[in-house]
């Protein structure tokens, strides 16, 4: 069996939740009533689902998530951290990063977490039914997302009928967090080659649907959120992170 290494995405610099990130990077956010970086919560669920050995993609404010989580032994994990370069810029660009400094392999099961979301989701089952599926990328998806914006029933002539607020949508959508073969490395560094911004969601799947590897989409009715705005940062709920995740205090 592959070994899983848990890849999380935290090098960005949270243009969203300006000005909160001219201070913070976006992942140490405190959250919940009990005041912990957003990380902290992502490092410890995926603790708690058995996935230990992680590498953490930093760039902006990198010395504030080093040193608060240092080698990861606090939290019963191994932390390795590899430093986004400019050369290759997006979260497949940071993947294939990864990659080239030695911190992942194409044998490895690559778990990739985006830093800025919030879920209770079984990560065993999601890496089951990976290998069950023989998935080159498994996407985790989640159905009934709320649009946070009313949206307009017009006319052809432009003309409003009404509006439909923060409707649901019906299709599922994904929500930051996919499985890969380590050997889609090479299906990306042929991509690279093409342009200078490389995206796991806009480029790299689509591009492995494209050239008929198999990919499926993993369902999941779990609590998910995306903390990535300011708006998003003010509306969450103290009380509700510490109903679904005081779990993970448990174990210290």
């Amino acid at each position: 069996m592959s070994k899983i290494k848990g890849l999380i995405l935290c090098g960005g610099p949270g243009v969203r939740l300006r000005p909160i990130t001219y201070y913070f990077q976006k992942t140490m956010l405190p959250i919940g009533q009990r005041q912990k970086p957003l990380l902290e919560y992502v490092i410890r669920h995926l603790k708690f689902h058995e996935v230990e050995d992680l590498v953490l993609m930093v760039d902006y404010k990198a010395k504030q998530i080093l040193n608060y989580f240092n080698d990861g032994s606090r939290f019963g994990v191994k932390i390795s951290y590899v430093h986004d370069e400019p050369e290759l810029k997006g979260t497949a660009g940071s993947v294939l990063n990864a990659y080239k400094q030695g911190a992942v392999n194409v044998k490895d099961t690559l778990l990739v977490y985006y830093g800025d979301i919030l879920t209770n989701m079984n990560l065993k089952d999601l890496l089951q039914y990976h290998r069950d599926q023989r998935s080159s990328a498994t996407v985790a998806l989640a159905s009934g997302f709320t649009v946070r914006v009313g949206l307009a029933d017009m006319e052809k002539d432009g003309k409003i009928r009404g509006f439909v607020e923060k409707p649901k949508l019906e299709k599922p959508v994904s929500i930051g967090i996919l499985v890969l073969k380590g050997e889609t490395i090479k299906a990306m560094d042929m991509l690279k080659k093409e342009r200078h911004r490389l995206d796991l969601m806009r480029h790299v799947i689509p591009n492995l649907v494209k050239i008929g590897k198999p990919v499926y989409g993993y369902l999941s009715d779990a609590f998910w959120y995306d903390v990535g705005s300011t708006e998003a940062y003010e509306k969450l709920n103290p009380k509700l992170v510490e109903e679904n995740f005081s779990y993970l205090f448990q174990q210290t």
